[in-house]
């Protein structure tokens, strides 16, 4: 098998760079923006709509990965009698950004940032994103402060939403924050993230929502060039997670009492796919005991056993089909969100994605009893186009820039043999994941034995095209 350490050389980057230009032409991602869009955001930025409440005072902190400088969110958690009380401050967007002016109307064309190791294709100008509007440390911003108060068993029983000024006291990574929970150095907020997300955690799976143990392919790129890694994310990172998941179900229900909003939708698997995905585990050996629900047999796989990534991997087209709601005044029928197990929806990364500024308006205005601003309900009916055309998008780029870093990091091994898992077949052969580097391609055979391992010999690896392949060379056994 080949043991050989892959490394990208000047040359690897520069094939790189060309592929990921070629990516962004194609699907028509500009990294930069038009003057006038510049212009206004500068100006914007240099004139914000200031709310008068002062909540500097709460010791907010952001948590999000390193490099990141658009940031959405900060929190603070507090315990209140025998429950809890979160504050979450969501970045005021609306503060900057003229209803129908140009950086509005450039931001409706994009959707959504796009993201790449090479560069960005922000939503919103940087002059808003990465500065103005983003809650950097120690800097005075405005932004929608949600508390949200929990009963010990995490159910949220009273939610307030303010426009307040705030002021994060750190910028914290992921790592930072798992460390120091870790080594029982935390404050108490940071304590109580963990105590408040794995009673949310808890929640979802008591709910039926569906969360697919599996790791992701990351792209780096630094001074050294570009890197490619399977990363399993912290425990941090589920608990930072679910405090989003709760503002955007306590969104839900705001707006659907209200009869005004959009939801985040996405149908439950009904029970043909459930029973397919029943026949896939018993053909792959995994324990589906009588009565388990899908969601809790997901919930307990080990990605790291090929039997059961093949089976998350299946698992995942059971996830597909999510979409948005926008409605006013008749509420839509069976809108709920399978994998939270409840409705749900976008409101905490405005900087980031479009719909979110369209949800916090609405649920600041209900929560303070004002009227909603005339240009979200007017602009709600358009959002699900949008929305849907954007993802669809970014998930076409993610996955150019995945294919891309992948041929360049083998395209010097053509002919060699690779340990691998069979994730998927079909007809023309299947999909396997290789032990290393973690790549995942096409792979031609007949009969591929599903979740279990094999022998792969690469026969393509095209950047130019971001194509590789594979053909089965040997059967291996078991796990």
């Amino acid at each position: 098998m080949s043991s050989r350490i892959f490394r990208l050389s000047e040359l690897d980057d520069q094939a790189i760079a060309a592929s990921l230009a070629d990516l962004r032409e194609s699907l028509e991602v500009e990294l930069g923006f038009p003057e006038e869009v510049l212009a206004e955001a500068d100006q914007a930025a240099a004139n914000p709509r200031l709310p008068e409440l002062d909540l500097t005072g709460t010791p907010f902190v952001t948590i999000d990965p390193p490099q990141s400088m658009d940031l959405d969110q900060a929190l603070f958690i507090e315990r209140r009698r025998a429950g809890y009380l979160v504050h979450y401050a969501i970045a005021d967007v609306a503060a900057f950004v003229k209803p129908g002016g140009d950086v509005d109307a450039e931001a409706h064309r994009r959707g959504q940032t796009f993201y790449a190791p090479d560069g960005n294709a922000r939503l919103h100008p940087p002059a808003i994103s990465e500065a103005a509007a983003s809650l950097l440390p120690n800097q005075v911003r405005p932004a929608l402060v949600w508390h949200m108060y929990l009963e010990p068993d995490s159910e949220g029983t009273r939610l307030e939403v303010r426009r307040a000024m705030v002021q994060s006291r750190a910028k914290l990574s992921y790592q930072e924050v798992q460390d120091r929970i870790d080594r029982g150095v935390a404050d108490e907020s940071l304590s109580l993230l963990k105590e408040v997300g794995i009673l949310r955690q808890e929640r979802e799976a008591r709910l039926g929502g569906i969360s697919l143990p599996r790791p992701e392919q990351v792209v780096r790129h630094d001074e050294d060039g570009y890197d490619l890694e399977l990363r399993s994310p912290l425990p941090v990172e589920g608990w930072n997670a679910q405090i989003s998941l709760m503002a955007g179900q306590a969104a839900a229900t705001v707006m659907i009492e209200a009869e005004v909003g959009l939801l985040r939708t996405l149908p439950r698997a009904g029970p043909v796919r459930i029973n397919r995905l029943r026949h896939t585990a018993r053909a792959l050996g995994v324990t589906w005991e009588k009565g388990k629900p899908f969601a809790t047999m997901i919930r307990d796989l080990d990605p790291q056993l090929p039997s059961h990534a093949a089976l998350i991997n299946e698992a995942a087209s059971l996830l597909r089909g999510s979409g948005y709601a926008a409605f006013d005044d008749e509420v839509p029928t069976n809108a709920r969100h399978a994998g939270v197990g409840a409705e749900y929806a976008h409101t905490t990364a405005p900087l980031r994605r479009l719909v979110d500024r369209y949800v916090g308006e609405v649920c600041v205005s209900v929560s303070s009893g004002t009227p909603i601003p005339s240009w979200v309900r007017e602009g709600l009916p358009a959002l699900p186009v949008i929305m849907e055309r954007s993802t669809r998008r970014a998930q076409q780029y993610e996955a150019g820039i995945i294919s891309t870093l992948e041929a360049a990091v083998l395209r010097e091994s053509i002919g060699e043999i690779f340990s691998a898992v069979v994730v998927d077949v079909d007809k023309e052969g299947g999909v396997i994941q290789l032990t290393a580097p973690p790549v995942t391609g096409r792979c031609r055979g007949s009969n591929l034995p599903l979740g279990k391992r094999i022998s792969a010999r690469l026969v393509l690896a095209d950047v130019a095209a971001r194509q590789i392949a594979f053909e089965m060379a040997s059967q291996g056994t078991g796990e």
